[in-house]
C-alpha cells in the first residue's frame, strides 16, 4: 500500500506540475508586451502597431504642459524596470530617459531612440517627429521589437506595420500641396517644432536665431527680437507658428503683435492632444498651416493692390 500510495501521489505532482506548467504558458502566451514611450505620439504609434499585445505607457501625455519643465518621478523609473521595449526620442529632447535607463536594472529591454534612427544628435532640432521620414523608421524599428519578443504573431505586427505605413500617404499627400502652392512663401516662428516639416513644405523660414535662443532658453539679442518685431509689424512674413505649449512672456508678446498686426497664426503642440491619432495630428496640422498661408496670401494680395493704387493717385 505504502508503494502504491507513493506512486499515486508521484502520479498527482507530475500532473500538477503539467497542468502548473500549461497555464504558465497559457498566461505567457495571453501577456501583453509591456512598453514606455517617453512621448505619447512614439506610444500611440507603438499601439497601432502592436493592437492588444502591448501595454503602453506614454510619460509625455499631457498637451497643456511644457515638455521641458517634465521631471522624472519614482512612477516613472517604475514602469522602465518592467517594461520589454522602451522609446524615445533622443537628441537631448528627453535627457532624463538617459539617466533613468542608466539606474534600471532592465536588461532583457529593446531600446529605440527616434535620433539614432534618424542620425541626429546633440545640438539638432529635436522635434524629429515633423520630420515626415521620422515615423516610418521608428515604426519598422518598433516593428522588429515586436516581433522579437513575441514571434508567434509576426504576422500581425507586419501587417499592422504595412497598414500604419499607408496611413500615413494622406499626410505625405497634404505636405506635397502645400509645397507647389507655397514653397519659398516666407513664414516666422517663435521655436522651430514645426522646423522639419516647414522644410519638407519648402517654406522660407525666418528668425532662426531668435527661434534656437527660445528653445535653448537662452536671451535672444536686442537686434534679433527687433528683427523680429519688424517681420510682423511690416508683414514681411505671411504666418507666425507659435508654440502653444511654451509659456515665455516673449512667445505671448510676438503673438500679441502678430494679432495687433494681422499676420495669420498658427499653433502648434510638441504633445499629441488627446482623441487624435498621430496621423491625425500632423494632418489637422498641415490643414491649419494651409489655411493660415491662404489667408496671408490674400492679405499680401490686398496690401499689394492697395500699395499700387496709392501709387497711382
Amino acid at each position: 500500500m505504502k508503494k502504491t500510495g507513493t506512486r499515486l501521489f508521484s502520479k498527482y505532482v507530475a500532473a500538477v506540475t503539467a497542468a502548473f506548467a500549461l497555464s504558465q504558458a497559457a498566461f505567457a502566451a495571453d501577456a501583453k508586451i509591456p512598453v514606455v514611450a517617453a512621448e505619447n505620439f512614439y506610444g500611440d504609434v507603438v499601439q497601432q502597431l502592436g493592437g492588444e499585445r502591448v501595454d503602453v505607457t506614454s510619460i509625455l501625455s499631457n498637451p497643456d504642459q511644457d515638455p521641458h519643465l517634465f521631471e522624472a518621478s519614482p512612477k516613472t523609473a517604475r514602469a522602465l524596470q518592467h517594461a520589454s521595449i522602451v522609446v524615445y526620442n533622443g537628441a537631448d529632447y528627453d535627457p532624463w530617459m538617459v539617466k533613468l535607463l542608466a539606474a534600471s536594472k532592465g536588461t532583457k529591454r529593446a531600446t529605440i531612440v527616434a535620433a539614432d534612427l534618424t542620425g541626429k544628435k546633440s545640438g539638432d532640432n529635436p522635434h524629429l517627429w515633423y520630420d515626415p521620414s521620422t515615423m516610418p523608421k521608428v515604426a519598422r524599428a518598433v516593428n522588429e521589437a515586436l516581433v522579437a519578443a513575441d514571434p508567434a504573431h509576426k504576422s500581425a505586427y507586419d501587417a499592422n506595420l504595412a497598414k500604419f505605413l499607408d496611413s500615413l500617404k494622406p499626410v505625405e499627400a497634404k505636405a506635397a500641396e502645400l509645397h507647389a502652392r507655397y514653397a519659398g512663401t516666407p513664414v516666422t516662428a517663435t521655436e522651430p517644432v514645426f522646423g522639419y516639416m516647414s522644410d519638407a513644405i519648402g517654406l522660407s523660414m525666418r528668425n532662426m536665431r531668435f527661434q534656437l535662443a527660445a528653445m535653448n532658453e537662452t536671451e535672444a539679442s536686442a537686434s534679433d527680437i527687433a528683427t523680429f518685431e519688424r517681420d510682423l509689424r511690416e508683414k514681411r512674413v505671411r504666418v507666425l507658428i507659435y508654440n502653444s505649449q511654451a509659456t515665455e512672456a516673449l512667445t505671448k508678446r510676438m503673438l500679441k503683435l502678430a494679432q495687433q498686426s494681422k499676420v495669420p497664426t498658427m499653433s502648434v503642440t510638441e504633445t499629441e492632444p488627446a482623441g487624435k491619432t498621430y496621423q491625425t495630428w500632423m494632418l489637422s496640422q498641415l490643414d491649419a498651416l494651409g489655411a493660415a498661408l491662404a489667408q496671408g496670401d490674400a492679405a499680401g494680395a490686398n496690401a499689394a493692390a492697395a500699395s499700387v493704387k496709392g501709387k497711382t493717385q
